[in-house]
Protein backbone atom coordinates (compact mmCIF):
# COMPACT_ATOMS: atom_id res chain seq x y z
CA UNK A 1 0.00 0.00 0.00
CA UNK A 2 2.54 2.43 0.77
CA UNK A 3 4.36 2.09 -2.53
CA UNK A 4 1.01 3.07 -3.44
CA UNK A 5 1.72 6.05 -2.55
CA UNK A 6 5.03 6.45 -3.15
CA UNK A 7 4.16 6.62 -6.83
CA UNK A 8 1.04 8.48 -6.09
CA UNK A 9 2.88 11.46 -4.76
CA UNK A 10 5.65 11.41 -7.21
CA UNK A 11 2.69 11.48 -9.90
CA UNK A 12 1.07 14.64 -8.12
CA UNK A 13 3.82 15.89 -7.67
CA UNK A 14 5.93 16.18 -10.77
CA UNK A 15 2.44 17.11 -12.45
CA UNK A 16 2.67 20.66 -10.21
CA UNK A 17 6.39 21.29 -11.02
CA UNK A 18 5.59 20.78 -14.98
CA UNK A 19 2.61 22.72 -14.62
CA UNK A 20 4.98 25.63 -13.20
CA UNK A 21 7.29 25.13 -15.93
CA UNK A 22 4.64 25.22 -18.57
CA UNK A 23 3.83 28.93 -16.72
CA UNK A 24 7.30 29.95 -16.78
CA UNK A 25 8.36 28.99 -20.76
CA UNK A 26 5.64 27.07 -22.16
CA UNK A 27 6.01 24.06 -23.52
CA UNK A 28 9.76 24.41 -22.93
CA UNK A 29 9.40 25.02 -19.53
CA UNK A 30 7.41 21.75 -18.82
CA UNK A 31 10.13 19.51 -20.68
CA UNK A 32 12.55 21.36 -18.65
CA UNK A 33 10.69 20.77 -14.92
CA UNK A 34 9.32 17.52 -16.54
CA UNK A 35 13.39 16.54 -16.78
CA UNK A 36 13.99 17.97 -13.30
CA UNK A 37 10.76 16.27 -11.36
CA UNK A 38 12.53 12.87 -12.72
CA UNK A 39 15.57 13.95 -11.09
CA UNK A 40 14.38 14.98 -7.71
CA UNK A 41 12.31 11.45 -7.78
CA UNK A 42 14.96 9.34 -8.31
CA UNK A 43 16.90 11.77 -5.84
CA UNK A 44 14.65 11.81 -3.42
CA UNK A 45 13.88 7.61 -3.32
CA UNK A 46 18.05 6.80 -3.38
CA UNK A 47 19.10 9.52 -1.30
CA UNK A 48 15.93 10.35 1.10
CA UNK A 49 18.07 9.85 4.46
CA UNK A 50 20.80 12.10 3.04
CA UNK A 51 17.90 14.96 1.88
CA UNK A 52 16.21 14.78 5.62
CA UNK A 53 19.73 15.52 7.38
CA UNK A 54 20.47 18.10 5.39
CA UNK A 55 17.73 19.42 5.36
CA UNK A 56 18.04 19.85 9.21
CA UNK A 57 21.79 20.11 10.23
CA UNK A 58 21.81 17.35 11.97
CA UNK A 59 25.08 15.61 12.69
CA UNK A 60 26.27 12.02 13.36
CA UNK A 61 26.56 11.20 16.95
CA UNK A 62 29.31 8.13 17.69
CA UNK A 63 28.01 5.37 20.71
CA UNK A 64 30.97 6.68 22.90
CA UNK A 65 29.36 10.33 22.61
CA UNK A 66 25.40 9.27 23.31
CA UNK A 67 25.86 5.33 24.89
CA UNK A 68 22.51 5.72 26.45
CA UNK A 69 20.84 6.49 23.03
CA UNK A 70 22.22 3.44 21.68
CA UNK A 71 21.74 1.24 24.14
CA UNK A 72 17.64 2.64 23.74
CA UNK A 73 17.55 2.39 20.29
CA UNK A 74 19.41 -1.03 19.98
CA UNK A 75 17.41 -2.57 22.40
CA UNK A 76 14.05 -1.08 20.81
CA UNK A 77 15.23 -2.26 17.21
CA UNK A 78 15.73 -5.41 18.30
CA UNK A 79 12.34 -5.85 19.96
CA UNK A 80 10.94 -4.30 16.31
CA UNK A 81 12.87 -7.02 14.62
CA UNK A 82 14.38 -4.36 12.53
CA UNK A 83 18.04 -3.49 11.74
CA UNK A 84 18.95 -0.54 14.20
CA UNK A 85 19.00 2.62 12.14
CA UNK A 86 22.21 5.36 12.20
CA UNK A 87 21.95 8.01 14.81
CA UNK A 88 21.89 11.90 14.62
CA UNK A 89 21.06 14.92 16.21
CA UNK A 90 19.46 17.82 15.32
CA UNK A 91 21.17 20.57 16.84
CA UNK A 92 18.05 22.78 18.43
CA UNK A 93 17.11 23.31 22.50
CA UNK A 94 13.40 22.33 21.30
CA UNK A 95 12.60 18.40 21.94
CA UNK A 96 11.78 16.82 18.73
CA UNK A 97 12.68 13.62 16.51
CA UNK A 98 12.47 12.06 13.18
CA UNK A 99 13.14 9.33 11.05
CA UNK A 100 14.08 9.27 7.54
CA UNK A 101 15.25 6.32 4.92
CA UNK A 102 13.63 4.42 2.06
CA UNK A 103 13.64 0.87 3.75
CA UNK A 104 14.80 -0.43 7.28
CA UNK A 105 17.88 -1.39 5.95
CA UNK A 106 18.78 2.31 4.86
CA UNK A 107 17.32 4.55 7.41
CA UNK A 108 18.51 7.23 10.74
CA UNK A 109 16.65 8.36 13.50
CA UNK A 110 17.72 11.90 14.73
CA UNK A 111 16.35 13.58 17.90
CA UNK A 112 17.59 17.24 18.77
CA UNK A 113 19.69 18.28 21.77
CA UNK A 114 16.93 19.28 24.11
CA UNK A 115 15.15 15.98 23.72
CA UNK A 116 17.67 14.07 26.24
CA UNK A 117 17.45 16.64 28.80
CA UNK A 118 13.47 17.47 28.89
CA UNK A 119 12.20 14.05 28.93
CA UNK A 120 13.00 11.31 31.24
CA UNK A 121 13.96 7.56 29.82
CA UNK A 122 10.42 6.37 29.60
CA UNK A 123 9.61 9.20 27.18
CA UNK A 124 12.39 9.09 25.30
CA UNK A 125 11.76 5.77 24.60
CA UNK A 126 8.11 6.28 23.70
CA UNK A 127 9.81 8.97 20.91
CA UNK A 128 12.13 6.50 19.85
CA UNK A 129 9.58 3.42 19.09
CA UNK A 130 7.16 5.69 17.43
CA UNK A 131 10.19 6.63 14.80
CA UNK A 132 11.30 3.28 14.30
CA UNK A 133 8.06 2.64 13.50
CA UNK A 134 7.83 4.95 10.85
CA UNK A 135 10.83 2.95 9.58
CA UNK A 136 9.04 -0.49 10.08
CA UNK A 137 5.59 0.62 8.89
CA UNK A 138 8.28 2.33 5.11
CA UNK A 139 6.46 5.45 5.60
CA UNK A 140 9.10 7.79 5.92
CA UNK A 141 10.39 7.72 2.76
CA UNK A 142 6.50 9.47 1.76
CA UNK A 143 7.37 12.12 3.86
CA UNK A 144 11.40 12.81 2.77
CA UNK A 145 10.11 12.99 -0.68
CA UNK A 146 6.89 15.36 -0.35
CA UNK A 147 9.51 17.60 1.97
CA UNK A 148 11.89 17.86 -1.07
CA UNK A 149 9.36 18.79 -3.83
CA UNK A 150 7.62 21.12 -1.47
CA UNK A 151 10.88 22.95 -0.96
CA UNK A 152 11.21 22.61 -4.20
CA UNK A 153 7.60 24.18 -5.26
CA UNK A 154 7.65 26.83 -2.79
CA UNK A 155 11.61 28.11 -4.21
CA UNK A 156 9.76 27.98 -7.84
CA UNK A 157 6.67 29.44 -6.56
CA UNK A 158 8.56 32.36 -5.51
CA UNK A 159 10.61 32.76 -8.48
CA UNK A 160 7.44 32.69 -10.27
CA UNK A 161 6.04 35.85 -8.56
CA UNK A 162 9.68 37.40 -8.82
CA UNK A 163 8.98 36.38 -12.88
CA UNK A 164 5.60 38.26 -12.93
CA UNK A 165 7.24 41.53 -11.65
CA UNK A 166 9.86 41.73 -14.38
CA UNK A 167 7.53 40.32 -17.10
CA UNK A 168 7.68 36.77 -17.26
CA UNK A 169 4.66 34.71 -19.06
CA UNK A 170 4.33 37.11 -21.41
CA UNK A 171 4.67 35.09 -24.91
CA UNK A 172 4.45 35.90 -28.50
CA UNK A 173 5.11 32.84 -29.58
CA UNK A 174 1.66 31.15 -29.23
CA UNK A 175 3.01 27.99 -29.60
CA UNK A 176 5.08 28.13 -26.68
CA UNK A 177 1.60 28.54 -24.80
CA UNK A 178 3.43 31.33 -21.63
CA UNK A 179 -0.14 31.31 -19.13
CA UNK A 180 0.31 34.99 -19.06
CA UNK A 181 1.07 37.30 -15.68
CA UNK A 182 -2.11 36.36 -14.29
CA UNK A 183 -1.50 32.97 -14.97
CA UNK A 184 2.29 32.92 -13.31
CA UNK A 185 1.03 35.02 -9.97
CA UNK A 186 -2.34 32.30 -9.84
CA UNK A 187 0.24 28.95 -9.79
CA UNK A 188 2.97 31.30 -7.91
CA UNK A 189 0.73 31.27 -5.08
CA UNK A 190 -1.47 28.15 -5.43
CA UNK A 191 0.89 25.49 -6.10
CA UNK A 192 2.88 25.93 -3.09
CA UNK A 193 -0.26 25.86 -0.85
CA UNK A 194 -1.18 22.48 -2.72
CA UNK A 195 1.99 21.43 -2.16
CA UNK A 196 1.36 22.12 1.41
CA UNK A 197 -1.75 20.43 1.69
CA UNK A 198 -0.09 17.22 0.14
CA UNK A 199 1.95 17.29 3.01
CA UNK A 200 -0.58 17.85 5.55
CA UNK A 201 -2.40 14.63 4.26
CA UNK A 202 0.48 12.48 4.07
CA UNK A 203 1.58 13.39 7.64
CA UNK A 204 -1.79 13.36 9.07
CA UNK A 205 -2.54 9.83 8.19
CA UNK A 206 0.86 7.87 9.06
CA UNK A 207 1.27 9.66 12.84
CA UNK A 208 -1.79 7.87 14.41
CA UNK A 209 -0.17 4.64 12.71
CA UNK A 210 2.64 5.34 13.91
CA UNK A 211 1.80 6.40 17.18
CA UNK A 212 -0.09 2.71 18.05
CA UNK A 213 2.50 0.46 16.66
CA UNK A 214 5.29 2.59 19.05
CA UNK A 215 3.14 1.95 21.54
CA UNK A 216 3.38 -1.82 21.09
CA UNK A 217 7.59 -1.37 20.52
CA UNK A 218 7.99 0.09 23.56
CA UNK A 219 5.98 -1.86 25.85
CA UNK A 220 3.95 1.06 27.18
CA UNK A 221 1.59 3.53 25.43
CA UNK A 222 1.99 6.34 28.77
CA UNK A 223 5.42 7.32 28.36
CA UNK A 224 4.57 7.89 24.08
CA UNK A 225 1.65 9.57 25.32
CA UNK A 226 3.46 11.65 28.31
CA UNK A 227 6.06 13.28 25.53
CA UNK A 228 3.90 13.96 22.72
CA UNK A 229 2.60 16.54 25.85
CA UNK A 230 5.80 17.87 26.93
CA UNK A 231 6.82 17.81 23.58
CA UNK A 232 4.15 20.23 22.03
CA UNK A 233 4.47 22.47 25.55
CA UNK A 234 8.16 22.91 24.06
CA UNK A 235 7.24 23.66 20.96
CA UNK A 236 5.26 26.63 21.53
CA UNK A 237 7.74 28.19 24.11
CA UNK A 238 11.65 27.03 22.51
CA UNK A 239 11.51 27.91 18.64
CA UNK A 240 12.98 26.13 16.10
CA UNK A 241 15.38 27.11 12.76
CA UNK A 242 14.03 24.33 10.33
CA UNK A 243 12.60 24.43 6.68
CA UNK A 244 9.08 24.59 6.35
CA UNK A 245 9.04 22.08 4.00
CA UNK A 246 10.53 19.55 5.95
CA UNK A 247 8.44 20.27 9.23
CA UNK A 248 6.05 17.23 8.61
CA UNK A 249 9.42 14.45 9.34
CA UNK A 250 9.11 15.10 13.14
CA UNK A 251 7.27 14.15 15.69
CA UNK A 252 5.51 16.95 16.93
CA UNK A 253 5.64 20.57 14.27
CA UNK A 254 8.71 21.72 15.33
CA UNK A 255 6.77 25.49 14.22
CA UNK A 256 3.51 24.98 16.10
CA UNK A 257 4.48 28.10 18.10
CA UNK A 258 3.61 30.38 14.72
CA UNK A 259 -0.02 31.02 14.32
CA UNK A 260 0.35 30.11 10.34
CA UNK A 261 1.74 26.98 10.96
CA UNK A 262 -1.51 26.18 12.92
CA UNK A 263 -3.49 27.11 10.53
CA UNK A 264 -1.86 24.98 8.24
CA UNK A 265 -0.78 22.20 10.27
CA UNK A 266 0.73 18.80 9.00
CA UNK A 267 0.38 17.12 12.40
CA UNK A 268 -3.02 15.63 14.12
CA UNK A 269 -4.04 17.33 17.36
CA UNK A 270 -1.91 16.30 19.94
CA UNK A 271 -4.87 16.05 22.56
CA UNK A 272 -6.54 13.69 19.59
CA UNK A 273 -3.41 11.30 19.78
CA UNK A 274 -3.11 10.93 23.51
CA UNK A 275 -6.61 10.05 24.03
CA UNK A 276 -5.68 6.96 21.12
CA UNK A 277 -2.81 6.22 22.92
CA UNK A 278 -4.25 6.37 26.57
CA UNK A 279 -7.08 4.34 25.23
CA UNK A 280 -4.50 1.31 23.66
CA UNK A 281 -4.52 -1.87 26.43
CA UNK A 282 -0.99 -2.19 26.23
Amino acid sequence: MNTLRVWLLMGVLTILLVMMGSAMGGRSGATVFFLIAMAMNFFGYYFSDKIAIKMTNSYPVSQSEAPELYEMVGRLSQRAGMPMPRLYVTPSDQPNAFATGRNPANSAVAVTEGIMRMLNRSEIEGVLAHELAHIKNRDVLIGTIAATFAGAISMIGNMLQWGAIFGMGRSDDEEEGGSGIVGVLIMAIVFPIAAMIVQMAISRSREFGADASGAQIAGSSSGLANALLKLESAAHHIPMQVNPAASHMFIVNPLSGASLAKLFSTHPPIQERVEKLRSMRV
